[in-house]
């Protein structure tokens, strides 16, 4: 297997095991919560390495896992205080703990290969060199980790899935029916641990932030159902991680920082351009509610003067944007829709409603 589809295979891989978690903290609305662990885990990885003088030793991750962990139950410890919110809570305490990391490495450990721009920015064109051998089995490091990583998040959503689905949206009822909300949060801050942890070793931990909120978040104004978000979410993921390495590699920049600006590029499309939620969506949808209040409005004045000794001035075309206060432009146009959508009828310069339109205008009115 070549380096490149290796490394594509790497990214895709890690996008998907990141987006999995990512799903449930958009929907938490704890987002940046990936940011914190993402950076804090650093300082697990540095006090493991000072126990065992052994940057292979599993307790490196052990330690980065616990410091993630630590980092949720100081955020929420000063959160529940209910002297600052939550935002305010993780802005206090992933700098703090990232800095500990940072000067411990510069002070203890600076012939150690802890390099914290690599912790930030990851080289995925490097992580095929890093390889396990074993018998029959020769892959890079970061490919296997991946791997069973994304084996790991996708089981545990899938026997986890209802009590994921009741603790996200109704904390209540997942009590109630005897689940530990406080138990089902505190597992899923270690998923989200044990996958930045195992993500940012070849991509780095601004690209796990973004493969674990942007995808996520696009997904969000996609759908409303829950497994078609978590699928949205992983296509999404793959899909940018796919072309920011083509983009990279045909611009020749960061790998890892071409994926992160594509999984942007995929939200802002999403936040254009999605169907329900869009911005084009909604202009759409309030130029026509416009135009269709306007046509009631349209119906309304013609009922009311239907039938009195003012209905010809009333109801004439000429008349019209006087009365109702339209400009000339505008009343062409509501009474050019109306006529098409078969509310009223033009005798002349008179204008007079139809069966359906009077129906609309009698309903409007009950309202």
């Amino acid at each position: 297997m070549s380096s490149t589809m290796e490394v594509q295979l790497i990214a895709i891989v890690v996008a998907a095991a990141c987006a999995l978690p990512g799903v449930f903290l958009v929907l938490r609305r704890m987002a940046m919560m990936s940011d914190a662990i993402s950076h804090t885990v650093l300082l697990g990885i540095v006090l493991g390495y000072f126990v065992t003088r052994d940057l292979a030793s599993p307790l490196l991750f052990a330690g980065a896992v616990a410091t993630g962990v630590l980092t949720v139950s100081l955020v929420e410890m000063l959160t529940r205080t209910n002297l600052i919110k939550e935002d305010a809570a993780i802005g206090l305490v992933f700098p703090v703990l990232f800095s500990i990391a940072v000067i411990l490495i510069s002070r203890y450990a600076g012939n150690v290969h802890l390099d914290t721009d690599a912790v930030l920015l990851g080289e995925l064109a490097f992580a095929p060199f890093d390889r396990i051998t074993w018998g029959w089995l020769d892959l890079p490091r970061a490919l296997l980790i991946g791997s069973i990583t994304l084996v790991l998040n996708l089981g545990l959503i899938v026997l986890l899935y209802k009590e994921l689905k009741l603790a996200t949206f109704d904390v209540g009822l997942a009590a109630t029916l005897g689940f530990s909300p406080v138990l089902v949060h505190y597992g899923l801050m270690t998923v989200v641990s044990i996958t930045a942890v195992g993500a940012f070793d070849a991509v780095g931990s601004i690209l796990v932030v973004a493969l674990m909120v942007a995808p996520p978040a696009a997904a969000y104004l996609l759908t409303d159902r829950l497994s078609r978000m978590l699928g949205l979410s992983v296509a999404i993921a793959v899909l940018s991680a796919v072309l920011g390495y083509w983009f990279a590699r045909w611009f020749n920049v960061s790998i890892a920082g071409s994926m992160a600006m594509m999984t942007g590029v995929a939200f802002l499309v999403a936040f254009l351009f999605a169907p329900a939620r869009g911005l084009v969506a909604l202009g759409v949808r309030r130029s026509r509610q416009r135009w269709e209040f306007a046509q009631q409005m349209l119906t309304l004045h013609l009922l009311n003067h239907e039938g009195t000794a003012e209905a010809d001035d009333e109801c004439s075309r000429n008349h019209l944007s006087h009365h109702l206060r339209w400009q000339p432009r505008f009343a062409a146009t509501v009474i050019r829709l109306a006529e098409q959508g078969g509310l009223i009828q033009c005798d002349g310069m008179r204008l007079m409603l139809t069966e359906q339109g009077r129906r609309l205008a009698q309903e409007a009115s009950l309202r």
